[in-house]
């Protein structure tokens, strides 16, 4: 059986984003934590969206074939953000990814504030190890 929880997995040194900044500088924050998405908030931390690696590639090939620097994050994230909170049971989650197509989930107070996010990589990382403890290479 699996002990590890939601506090083993989670990332929290995740970039910042907000829906008034271009999305350029988003695609960079992202880059510079090595984040293939994230979460959007508000001034106050509130999760209201996700901009994902794929809405960002397009808007820098519009950027690359036009210049035009014109789109804010607001202008494409999602706002249906599947998101989860630290107490949830780390297996269930595991379960949760295999029948939604997020990689990778905000993890959120009950007020909506982002804690980090949790990937289904960190995921795969904890319970492997787990799985394999004590066991001979």
């Amino acid at each position: 059986m699996i002990s590890s929880t939601i506090s083993d997995c989670i990332n929290r040194d995740i970039a910042v984003i907000t829906p008034s900044i271009p999305v350029v500088e988003a695609t960079k924050l992202l880059i510079e934590k090595e984040m293939l998405g994230g979460p959007v908030v508000d001034d106050a931390g509130i999760l209201v969206g996700w901009i994902s690696g794929q809405e960002c590639l397009q808007v820098c090939i519009q950027v690359a074939y036009h210049n035009q620097r014109v789109a804010t994050v607001g202008d494409i994230m999602r706002k249906d953000v599947l998101s989860i909170k630290m107490d949830q049971d780390l297996l269930a989650l595991a379960s949760q990814m295999l029948e939604n197509k997020p990689k990778n989930y905000p993890v959120i107070e009950a007020s909506g504030r982002v804690l980090g996010v949790v990937s289904r990589r960190a995921i795969l990382k904890v319970m492997l190890k787990e799985l394999f403890s004590g066991t001979k290479k």
